[in-house]
This record gives structure tokens, sequence and C-alpha cells, in this order.
């Protein structure tokens, strides 16, 4: 089937399949810079992963430098088209300096920056608070000691200059994402002082006002990790409160909730309390196992909540997996291009057609409609889209990421 014959299809049920391209070429995946060297970083000091952060397998080819990892980047856009934006972590700064968390500036993250403008990508950025010593008790913003927690509030302290800092560069608002991996092993006595230390140590790190033109915080829940089974001090009900109260993003993590929960679900909930709301998309896989993104019924869910909800231009949209056991560069690719995918489905649905029969309670059309729209050329529609951006599809893709991977294999 041609285009201009899917075209015609689409436009039999309502569906301008031009302004759907258009719609899609406009939003922005946010992809993270981890999935390229397995959450390692680029810190020049010793570390143990910690926070229940694991890429498993052994893949060749991983990242093992600021500038091995923007090769990558760059290939893997190449093979995406639309709109890019790259989520980096603080400790991914590229310096002969070595500084510790609480020291980190601007200019630490400056080549990134630099890159970027030539790529014309936006940056987000984000706080790490796991793999550091001082983050070997699962505690952090939240931990008795106050010592240690004002090492870490001073570590966010800066991270939302740096980010500012990229925004104010970049020309574009950089998110600057809070996930902390508080949280007990056994059951807690008192669960109210360790979140109260948490909100308090957020209160502080955020005191200083920032221009969101440049820069805008969000916080990130979680339902459990390792080592923190009996309790995760910054729940969901902890930062839902926290980000309404305060004004700040929230962040839904698929992988951060019970595996029978929708996230779909709670977007339009949460949006009728916040300004703005940031996904980190994955799959979990029994837990928050951070598994590559398939184009399955819960992607496809949230991307239609998205659209019918009409909450494009309020929702920030991230990556958030990885996986050694695969090509890294392949996994960057099939991952952003299905939510990609997702995202031109839900475009293409008769929306007005739609909510009009559930309106007046004709539950049948609406059933009829959802299944035989499931059938619609929607690949047809696709391979449109890359043709259009000159990225490949199809076999070709395949090709051009195998031809990649070994080009990297030899990387010790």
């Amino acid at each position: 089937m041609t285009y201009d014959s899917a075209k015609a299809v689409f436009a039999e049920w309502g569906v301008d399949t031009e302004a759907a391209l258009d719609r899609l070429a406009t939003i922005p995946i946010s992809m993270h810079c981890w999935q390229g060297d397995d959450v390692m970083g680029f810190e020049k000091r010793s570390g143990t992963s910690g926070g229940g952060i694991q890429a498993t397998g052994n893949h060749p080819g991983r990242a093992r430098t600021p500038d091995e990892l923007r090769a990558d980047l760059e290939f893997a856009y190449r093979q995406i088209p639309g709109t890019h934006r790259l989520n980096l972590h603080a400790i991914y700064l590229d310096t002969d300096e070595t500084p510790d968390r609480d020291e980190i500036e601007y200019h630490h993250f400056a080549p990134w920056i630099d890159w970027a403008k030539d790529q014309a990508i936006g940056i987000d950025f984000n706080p790490t608070f796991f793999a550091h010593a001082k983050a070997d008790d699962n505690l952090t913003l939240s931990h008795p000691d106050k010592g240690i927690r004002d090492f870490w509030i001073e570590h966010g302290r800066r991270t939302r200059d740096i980010a500012a800092k990229i925004g104010e560069k970049l020309g574009s608002s950089a998110v600057n994402n809070i996930w902390v991996p508080d949280g007990y092993k056994d059951t807690p006595v008192d669960r109210m002082a360790a979140r109260a230390r948490l909100e308090a140590s957020l209160d502080a790190m955020r005191a200083e006002t920032q221009d969101p033109a440049q820069m805008v915080d969000a916080v990130e829940s979680k339902l459990f990790g390792i080592g923190v089974e009996a309790c995760t001090v910054g729940s969901h009900e902890f930062y839902m409160g926290y980000a309404i109260r305060k004004g700040t993003l929230l962040c839904l993590d698929m992988g951060h909730f019970h595996p029978t929960e929708s996230i779909a679900d709670k977007l339009s909930s949460v949006a009728l309390s916040l300004d703005e709301i940031l996904l980190h998309v994955s799959r979990p896989m029994r837990w928050d196992s951070d598994h590559v993104i398939l184009l399955n019924d819960d992607i496809q869910a949230m991307a239609n909540e998205l659209v019918f909800a009409d909450l494009l231009d309020r929702t920030r949209i991230g990556l958030d997996f990885f996986d050694a056991t695969i090509s890294r560069t392949a996994a960057w690719v099939i991952g952003t291009r299905n939510m990609q995918k997702a995202l031109l489905r839900s475009l293409l649905m008769p929306l007005t057609e739609l909510k009009s029969a559930e309106a007046t309670l004709d539950f049948t059309k609406r059933l009829i409609f959802t299944e035989e729209l499931k059938d619609l050329p929607y690949g047809v529609v696709w391979q449109e889209f890359c043709e259009r951006h000159d990225v490949p599809w199809g076999l070709a893709l395949s090709g051009s990421l195998d031809a990649y991977q070994a080009s990297v294999s030899g990387r010790g």
C-alpha cells in the first residue's frame, strides 16, 4: 500500500494524516544517556552502583568516554525521526578535574552543551544520588546524619544551577529531575521522621528561585528497590503531595509502580492538580527492571491518554531503560521509535467521533471503532514519517544498526 492510499483510508474515518505527521514531528523525546554505558558515568572516582541501579549483560561496545558516548548518541539520533533531546545525569561530567558531587559546576559539563548546540537538541539534567560512599546506607536527603544530608542538599543545589545554565545556553528549559533511592530493607518504626527530613532537604535544596524558562524541577517516586523493599521514603503519595503543594513537575516512571497499576490512568488525575508532568517511559518486567520499551498495550495506553486528554503540551516525555545484553545503540533507537509509533497511532484516531460516542453513552459504537481502528495501515504512515525525515525503516534500519554495532564491538 502507498502512503496516498493509506491517507485516503484514514480520511474515510475523518483523520488527517498530514496533521498527525506534522504534530508528531514537534514532540521531543528526551533520550537517556545512561543506556549507552550501563549507568557507569565518567566520574574519576571509585564507587558502587547503589540505589538498586544495575544493568545486566556484557554486550560489546559500551561507551567508555564522553566522546564515544556522544558518537553513539549521534548515530542513534540519525536513525530516529522527529525532534530530540538528551537526558544527562550528573555523573556524566566531561572534565579532567575530580570534583566530588557537592563540588560540580557548569564548566564540568560545558562540552556537552557545545555538542548539543551543534546537534540542535535540548538537554535535561538529573542529580545523581546513588553510586557514592555517602549513599551506601540507602539514605541521602532523608539520612539522620545532618552532614550527609547537607552534602546531598549541596549536590542538588548545584545540579539546579547547572540545569538552569544549560537551559539558558540552549534556549530550552531543562528539567532537573530529582530521584533519591532512600528507604529501608526492613520495616521502620518512624517513617514520618524520614519523610519529614526528606521534605526539609528538598525545600533547602530548592530554596533558590530559578527562571522556569531555563530550569524546572521534577520529583520522582518509586514503589521499592533493591535493599529498600520495606519502605521507600519518596513514595508516590509523598511526591504527589509535594509536587502539588510546591509547584514542581511530578515524574511518573512506568517502572516505579505496582505491576498492575496503569500509569496512563494516573495522567488525567494528576493533570487536574499540576501544570506539567514528566514521564519516564520504561518497561518493567515483574519489577523496575527497565527493559527496552515495546510497542505494547501499556505504551499505547500512555500515548492515547496524552492525546485524548490533550496533555501533550503539558507533558515532558523522557525514556529510562538500560539493557547491556543487546546493542546499546539499537536499544535507544528501538525504544525511542516505539514511543513515537505509539504517539502516531494516537494522533491517527478519530477523536471527535470517539468522544462523541462516549458522551452519548454509545459504548457499542466506541467499542466498534476502537477495535476496527486497529486494522488501519498505521505502518504505512510511519514509513512516510521516516522517509520525510531521511531515516531508515524495516530491513534498512536493521542493516544500519548491525553495521554500527560491528564498528564499535572492538571497544575494550
